[in-house]
């Protein structure tokens, strides 16, 4: 075969960048499928970080309103007898403080205020607390347990203890967090 002159070889240099004209165009799809796919990821994180972000944030109002029940049965020792009267408050109940001494009553219609969401307001409408939130109060004398339940954003195990049982579609939504308070006794 001849010696290509310098005329001849360049002019066969174009073919060659010709027939790899179309890897650039490739690589830029590929590349692009690539990054489409982690961007995808991404935006798959950041709901599944604001569901949990939103878990923990009903979970420290449900302990707030926690406390605050805790407290005021413990500052009203007479009258402890009288919370666990009502099997639950908050949503989907109503309030009647009948047969209660009058702290108790009190107590008993803050607290299911409390739940239904009627510490923030927006437009006059009640959006605090947590999802269908639910209290209630068993036991007697020197021991009671004090439970809120609320319905969480997606499914774990279903808790075991039975407050807002049945209430929320799919057991494994529901959240619980309860306190035990004891009373010493008294001669």
């Amino acid at each position: 075969m001849p010696a290509l002159n310098a005329r001849e070889h360049a002019v066969s240099k174009p073919m060659l960048y010709r027939v790899e004209a179309g890897v650039g165009l490739l690589e830029v799809m590929i590349a692009l499928l690539v990054l489409s796919v982690g961007l995808l990821g991404m935006a798959a994180m950041l709901v599944r970080a604001h569901q949990a972000e939103m878990e923990s944030y009903q979970r420290a109002q449900a302990l707030v309103l926690l406390d605050d029940i805790a407290a005021r049965i413990t500052a009203n020792r007479p009258g402890r007898n009288c919370y666990p009267q009502l099997s639950s408050l908050g949503s989907g109940s109503t309030f009647s403080g009948s047969g209660c001494n009058a702290q108790a009553s009190a107590d008993l219609s803050a607290w299911d205020s409390l739940l239904k969401g009627a510490a923030e307001t927006l437009d006059g409408a009640s959006v605090g607390a947590m999802v269908g939130a639910r209290g209630c109060i068993t036991g007697a004398n020197e021991s009671y347990v004090v439970t809120v339940a609320w319905q969480g954003l997606s499914e774990t195990a279903a808790p075991a203890n039975t407050c807002g049982q049945n209430q929320y579609g799919n057991d494994a939504q529901r959240r619980v967090v309860s306190r035990t308070i004891r009373f010493a006794k008294l001669n």
